[in-house]
C-alpha cells in the first residue's frame, strides 16, 4: 500500500509541475493576445527582442502550414510515448533530471497543442530582430531546452545500461504459465 501511495504522489508532483509550466504558457498567451494582437511590436530590447502578436498555423519556423491533423497525430503518438516512458521511468534520484527534462518538453508539446485544439493556430509574440529569428513562444522555449537537455543527458550524464528500463521484458519462464 506504501508504495502505490508513493505512487499516486509521485504523480501527482509531476502532473502539478507540468500544470505550473503549462498555465505559464498559456497565461503569456492570453496577455499576448490581449496587448499584442492588431498592434504595432512592442521593443523591448531596441534592435535585439520584440514582443510582436503572429497567428502560426504551421510547425516552427512556419512549416507545415494549415496542417492541424498532422500534429494533432504527432502529439497524441508523443504524448503516449511520455507516459510510457514516465511509468517505466526507476522513481529514483538518479532519473530526476530525466524525469523534469520529459515533464517539460511534454508541457510545452501541450501547451502547443491546446492552442491548435482551440483556435486551429499558435499564439508566437517572442521576437529576436538582431537575428530575425522565426517569432515563438513559451512552450516553443519549453521544446527546445528540454530537447538540448535532453541531448546532454543522453550523451554525458546517463550510460547505456541507465536506460533498460525501457526495453521489454522478457517472460523468465517462457514456458510456464
Amino acid at each position: 500500500m506504501k508504495k502505490n501511495t508513493q505512487n499516486i504522489t509521485y504523480y501527482i508532483k509531476i502532473a502539478v509541475f507540468m500544470a505550473v509550466l503549462i498555465g505559464l504558457d498559456q497565461f503569456t498567451k492570453y496577455l499576448a493576445v490581449l496587448f499584442l494582437k492588431n498592434r504595432d511590436a512592442v521593443s523591448l530590447i531596441p534592435g535585439v527582442l520584440e514582443l510582436r502578436y503572429l497567428e502560426n498555423s504551421g510547425a516552427a519556423f512556419g512549416m507545415l502550414q494549415n496542417q492541424q491533423w498532422i500534429f494533432a497525430i504527432l502529439t497524441v503518438v508523443f504524448l503516449i510515448a511520455a507516459i510510457a516512458v514516465f511509468r517505466k521511468t526507476p522513481k529514483t534520484g538518479r532519473y530526476i533530471p530525466l524525469i523534469l527534462t520529459v515533464s517539460v518538453l511534454v508541457s510545452g508539446a501541450i501547451g502547443n497543442f491546446i492552442d491548435r485544439l482551440a483556435h486551429r493556430y499558435v499564439v508566437d509574440f517572442i521576437y529576436f530582430s538582431i537575428i530575425d529569428f522565426p517569432i515563438f513562444n513559451v512552450a516553443d522555449i519549453y521544446v527546445t531546452l528540454s530537447v538540448i537537455a535532453l541531448l546532454i543527458l543522453i550523451f554525458f550524464h546517463y550510460k547505456e545500461e541507465d536506460f533498460q528500463f525501457l526495453r521489454k521484458k522478457k517472460k523468465e519462464n517462457a514456458g510456464e504459465q
